[in-house]
């Protein structure tokens, strides 16, 4: 097997690095600058002053996200730095470019405190047309996140948050349609309170799940009406606390009642194996559905899982089937958004992903070990973004109104040049 740490840091020496900026327009002689700088440039400002929003017209600002952080809670790392998670929101920006065709700018931040970023963030959104939140802890993220999608007029997107859940949904779609299960009947047990579940539950309760067929537990166990520490997540964590309030409607309150008779397990938890145990599955509904997310070892094997009577296992790994993985969601999302320059993502168009991935498994052929598109389907990401843009006109978020025809083909010669032109760096 490849040493994939000797590797990466042989790679990062070697390119020092792996993004830089590449001019897009030609510049054969000095002359040029005339036109591209002084005193050319004056009239493109000029025009721009008369309407801000031309700025995504005559600027690289239409493509641009910026990828913010504080190096709080850094993949499996934990709490690292923004300088040690600089390596890997540079792979982040390396993926919007090759599945999305963003041009994505790694931006860690020097501070922990939350308003603090979000004051530095709104003070950057003339530079950007969206912002996408990564890797920072909770519950410090959903406060960041709503903070600012309620001050800034682009995108703001947490992936941890908003690109997991709708990842998790697209699978769940499919998988629940292979079981015969219905999305308003299912019971749904989400192991597991951080980013990830908190947001998939309130996307899957969009979506039609209702709250009080959902179970969530964190490391104190089920959240109940009543809990001792009630009061507690009241103030420390609001985001947890209303679904304390919402989920559970049987009042369960201990984790073996929580799994008796469920029809799925999302967990999005610590790593396992043994984290969710078989008698746990064994307890469950006929023909269970177990999503068993951490990274790198799942809380469940899937051997395991199946042994003890699931249908359906997915996991965050690549090398099993039915990998839920993010990066189906934000570079489709992001290029759909991007081009219609919305103002705006909303769980709507997360939503819309989800169905434009389960869509194109429906048209493949689903199976047990294909709920969810792989990576390598390059075909879904401008169907997810053509999708996405549409959503985002019809609910009146759009600044740019275009055909789907023209999102669809527009999206594909995108992301098509950009995964070409990676492709050939030598």
């Amino acid at each position: 097997m490849e040493d994939f740490g000797k590797l990466a840091l042989e790679i990062s020496a070697k390119y020092k690095g792996k993004i830089q900026i590449t001019p897009k327009a030609p510049v054969r002689s000095l002359d040029d600058f005339s036109v591209l700088y002084t005193p050319g440039v004056a009239a493109v400002s000029q025009e721009i002053t008369k309407d801000k929003d031309l700025s995504f017209r005559y600027t690289y600002r239409w493509n641009a996200v910026a990828i913010v952080t504080d190096g709080s809670r850094v993949l499996g790392l934990g709490n690292i730095g923004p300088e040690a998670a600089m390596p890997v929101m540079e792979g982040k920006a390396l993926i919007f470019k090759f599945l999305g065709g963003v041009d994505a700018v790694p931006l860690p931040l020097g501070t922990s405190d939350g308003d603090k970023l979000v004051e530095t963030v709104k003070i950057l959104e003339p530079a950007f047309g969206g912002i996408n939140l990564e890797d920072i802890e909770s519950p410090k993220c959903f406060y960041i996140l709503e903070k600012l999608r309620s001050l800034l007029n682009i995108p703001v997107w947490h992936d941890d948050q908003q690109g997991t859940a709708g990842a998790t949904l697209a699978g769940l779609i499919i998988a629940l349609e292979l079981s015969g299960k219905k999305s308003s009947e299912v019971k749904i047990v989400l192991y597991g309170t951080g980013a990830a579940n908190i947001a998939t539950a309130h996307l899957l309760n969009k979506y039609g799940v209702p709250y009080k067929n959902m179970y969530l537990i964190d490391s104190a166990g089920v959240l109940y009406k009543g809990r001792k520490d009630e009061d507690k997540l009241k103030t420390e964590n609001p985001w947890k606390y209303e679904l304390l309030k919402e989920t559970n409607g049987e009042g369960v309150t201990t984790v073996e009642e929580a799994f008796r008779g469920a029809d799925v397990v999302i967990a999005a938890s610590r790593q396992g194996p043994n984290v969710i145990k078989k008698e746990w599955i064994r307890s469950m509904a006929d023909d269970p559905i177990v999503f068993a997310l951490a990274n790198p070892v799942p809380e469940i094997w899937p051997s395991e899982a199946k042994e003890a009577g699931a249908k359906i296992v997915a996991t965050g790994r690549g090398d099993f089937p039915n990998q839920v993985n993010n990066s189906l969601i934000f570079p489709g999302v992001f290029r759909g958004a991007l081009d219609v320059r919305a103002r705006t993502i909303t769980d709507e168009m997360v939503i819309e992903a989800s169905r434009e991935l389960a869509s194109h498994v429906r048209e493949r052929g689903p199976s047990l070990d294909y709920i969810i598109p792989k990576m390598t389907e390059w075909e879904i990401y401008p169907r997810v973004a053509a999708a996405v843009a549409m959503k985002a006109l019809k609910q009146g978020v759009a600044r740019r109104s275009l055909s789907y025809d023209e999102l669809y083909e527009n999206a594909r010669k995108i992301i098509e040049n950009a995964r070409n032109h990676m492709s050939s760096i030598a």
